[in-house]
């Protein structure tokens, strides 16, 4: 008896990463090896559409939802599915699109094996939350949240491809651009930094090792921090990152600062603009996720 009454594939049809193909082949094989289970393609239509949908189809039963897509679109996924509050709810991820850091990290399995075997488990995910009082957004991410240079030029790289001129030219041109952020830290002390990271997997942009010994589901979140030391600095850790790694980082449940100037921050690879005087709060949420890999 599978634990799922439903299946459904969640993808982007405008992938770039063939999205639809590998959710076709998903399913037929899901098909074959689990006939008694229903089986469901939900394409989205536009940014955010897969979160909609996941809050809809989480909201009642045991659904698996399956997102195939990057990091960005598997967060949208998990993010819809804590939404719509049901502990049944499952989720799983395809790797497609320009990275998935999540499934290369967890993985343990083929994921067709993996949703045929059905067992599942919970790892803990991040909470933000910016702002405060009954004004207050909160999501939630899977991997990491990130300010300053470092998830950007992550992201970049990802994008241009290890090894390639396109990933030269962005690193280039992300740090040419780059100013330190100014931030207020919850005991009220001021810091400038290059670069301020809370991982919940240990590797990011395929080949950066951000910290050792670190589990998507220990109760803790890595904080892999950079204050302001110059570029050559920053590039340095960067380069440690991708070669031997940052080694042990202190790690927390819970971590606040307040923004003195507008920034970008990540969120499993999306992005979100803050305003200047945001509180940003990143929270453990133990054992949210329940999911198979």
């Amino acid at each position: 008896m599978s634990p799922f009454d439903r299946i459904v594939i969640i993808f982007n049809p405008q992938s770039t990463g063939d999205a639809p193909t590998s959710a076709e082949e998903l399913r037929a094989e899901l098909a074959r090896r689990l006939p008694a289970v229903p089986l469901e393609l939900c394409p989205t239509q536009h940014a955010g559409h897969a979160r909609e949908i996941a809050r809809e189809v989480a909201g009642t039963g045991r659904p698996l939802l399956v997102s195939v897509s990057g990091d960005g679109g598997y967060n949208e996924v998990v993010d819809g599915v804590l939404q719509a509050g049901n502990d049944r709810a499952v989720c799983a991820v395809q790797a497609a699109g320009n990275a998935n850091d999540h499934r290369r990290t967890t993985r343990e399995r083929p994921l067709a094996d993996a949703i045929v075997a059905g067992e599942v488990r919970r790892i803990d995910l991040l909470r933000l939350t910016l702002g405060r009082g009954s004004s207050a957004q909160t999501r939630y991410a899977h991997s990491y949240i990130g300010v300053g240079l470092t998830p950007v030029v992550a992201v970049d790289l990802e994008k241009g491809g290890k090894g390639s001129w396109r990933e030269i030219v962005s690193v280039v041109r992300a740090f040419s651009r780059f100013r330190p952020f100014p931030i207020r830290l919850e005991d009220g002390r001021r810091r400038t930094i290059d670069s301020l990271l809370f991982a919940n997997i240990s590797e990011m942009a395929k080949f950066a090792t951000l910290s050792e010994g670190s589990r998507p589901d220990d109760g803790r979140f890595e904080v892999v921090t950079q204050r302001r030391t110059g570029k050559l600095r920053v590039l340095g850790t960067a380069l440690r990152a991708a070669t031997r790694g940052l080694g042990p980082q202190p790690s927390t449940t819970h971590y606040a600062f307040t923004t003195l100037a507008p920034m970008p921050l990540q969120l499993d690879g999306e992005l979100v603009e803050l305003a200047a005087d945001t509180l940003v709060t990143v929270d453990i949420a133990p054992r949210a996720l329940a999911t198979v890999f």
